[in-house]
């Protein structure tokens, strides 16, 4: 029984630091590609309207559309694996689990937003934050719960029978008859 602890133990830990390292690559990808300075001529306005960018994206046509709101779906979509991967649960609520990825993956769109207004050629867009989001939003919740699943049933089937010991009986428990306050 020990044994087996240990290797729940080890396999988790072996999940966290899979999680932990492909996360690290992921965000530094991340911030390679959003975050360095662009040679541009011009730069367009900073677009705090949401669903404004989407809106005009969309005006572009269907390819082009498809290619820029994929774009931003992408992003940090792997985003929605990574962070449940690198924290190792496996018995958690889903809701509770989406809705942490969700917020962590809002607040990491949000730093590289901030971030993008001192780098020379980015401009930050509110549609982007939305689009971020929604990937690690959907990406989660196409892969994480039925990769939770999919891990307990198989550590349920290779778990051994408990090892129950039965101590030998040792007769009834004695009771102390109650004693009355005295006067």
């Amino acid at each position: 029984m020990q044994q087996r602890e240990c290797q729940d133990g080890s396999a988790v830990i072996r999940f966290r630091v899979v999680g932990c390292v492909l996360l690290l690559a992921h965000l530094l990808l991340v911030a390679w590609v959003s975050l360095r300075p662009r040679d541009v001529m011009w730069v367009t306005a900073t677009n705090l309207t949401p669903l404004a960018g989407i809106k005009a994206d969309l005006a572009l046509g269907p390819l082009a559309a498809a290619h820029q709101i994929g774009e931003g779906l992408l992003l940090l979509a792997p985003l929605g694996v990574l962070l449940p991967l690198a924290g190792g649960r496996l018995r958690v609520s889903p809701f509770a689990s989406l809705v942490r990825t969700v917020l962590a993956g809002a607040l990491i769109s949000l730093a590289i937003a901030l971030l993008q207004t001192a780098v020379p050629g980015q401009v930050p867009d509110v549609d982007s934050l939305l689009l971020n989001t929604a990937g690690v939003a959907l990406a989660h919740l196409a892969v994480v719960p039925a990769g939770r699943g999919a891990l307990r049933r198989r550590s349920r089937r290779e778990r051994p029978a408990p090892l129950v010991r039965e101590e030998p009986s040792q007769g009834r428990t004695p009771t102390i008859p109650r004693v009355g306050i005295a006067p």
